[in-house]
């Protein structure tokens, strides 16, 4: 990601500017941050999961977006997670998500220390989300915060192999990696 220094805004003139825009952007600290493009295994893995996920969960009380649906995670800042699971409610002209229980991000050597540093840290501040969680695209391997009695963990705990298993008690998730990487051949 590079910063779009010259670009500086606050949530709703960021909301109001990225529609007709070319490229995708977030907002950070009030600063515009250009995201790079996506590889196949990326998009794979987000297909997949969306796919898992609409399946498995009630669509009379969720929805499940991929990338295009904003998260506003703090008065300064605006994330596109790469999925987010959000309550059915609201006005269909909502720009961001009105309770996010579920964001997963994809990650790749570049971006997994922003994805599992400073994305995590403000995604688990929500008061509504369940579960955090982020995936390698070139390995059956995820980082799993899940929302128990007295919060999230410190340390995200780590799933890995295609038969390990994502559970997400409070949305009735129970997700296999096996079929979060169905279609990728993985080292």
């Amino acid at each position: 990601m590079r910063s779009e220094q010259h670009l500086r805004m606050d949530n709703a003139t960021f909301l109001a500017w990225t529609p007709p825009h070319a490229g995708r952007y977030e907002l950070v600290e009030q600063h515009v941050v250009a995201l790079n493009g996506a590889s196949r295994a990326h998009a794979r893995v987000v297909s997949n999961l969306v796919r898992i996920l609409g399946a498995q969960l009630d669509d009379t009380r969720w929805m499940v977006v991929a990338s295009d649906f904003a998260v506003d995670v703090g008065p300064a800042t605006i994330r596109y997670p790469d999925v987010v699971v959000d309550r059915v409610e609201g006005s269909n002209n909502d720009p961001t998500a009105s309770a996010p229980a579920l964001i997963a991000e994809v990650v790749s050597r570049s971006s997994a220390m922003l994805d599992l540093g400073a994305k995590a840290a403000e995604h688990l501040r929500l008061p509504s989300l369940a579960a955090y969680i982020v995936l390698a695209q070139d390995e059956a391997k995820a980082w799993v915060c899940v929302r128990g009695p007295q919060g999230f963990p410190s340390v995200p705990t780590v799933v890995a192999g295609p038969n390990a298993i994502i559970s997400v008690a409070a949305l009735g998730l129970n997700v296999a990696l096996r079929d979060i990487y169905a279609g990728l051949a993985l080292r």
